[in-house]
């Protein structure tokens, strides 16, 4: 659902702009289910919400990615930017862990997840954005 739904998004509201609508669902999705952790039943339903916000990353980069370089090199660079998530798996976890054993709660790791999200979601719109539409202009020119 999550490929269809942000594809339709970006088609009418842009890449960039919905990048920050994901990224900002996302982060208030996570508030919410950092302070509704202790019941169950939204915990589980903010989790559909939160993953339904990650999913985008599956629709909106490669379609950005393309729309801005082209499509002689799309599955290159598209290999490059999914091997950078991977990256971002495996080192996430240990990261993760390390936090939690500073802090002994995973507070401070929703809190961080939440940071980058609100980072992303702000980036997206000032400077991806941004760059996006210079980098286009220069390439016309």
């Amino acid at each position: 659902m999550t490929r269809p739904f942000f594809g339709w998004l970006s088609d009418v509201t842009g890449r960039e702009n919905t990048m920050a609508i994901a990224f900002g669902m996302e982060a208030l999705a996570m508030i919410a289910w950092l302070y509704m952790r202790h019941d169950p039943l939204l915990f589980v339903l903010l989790s559909g919400v939160v993953f339904f916000g990650w999913g985008e990353i599956f629709s909106l980069f490669p379609s950005t990615l393309t729309d801005t370089f082209g499509t002689q090199y799309a599955t290159t660079n598209y290999g490059f930017l999914y091997m950078s998530q991977g990256v971002g798996s495996v080192i996430g976890g240990p990261v993760a862990a390390f936090v939690y054993m500073i802090y002994k709660s995973l507070v401070p790791v929703f809190v961080t997840m939440i940071s980058l999200d609100v980072l992303a979601a702000v980036m997206a719109l000032f400077v991806l954005k941004r760059y996006r539409k210079s980098y286009l202009h220069s390439m016309r020119d």
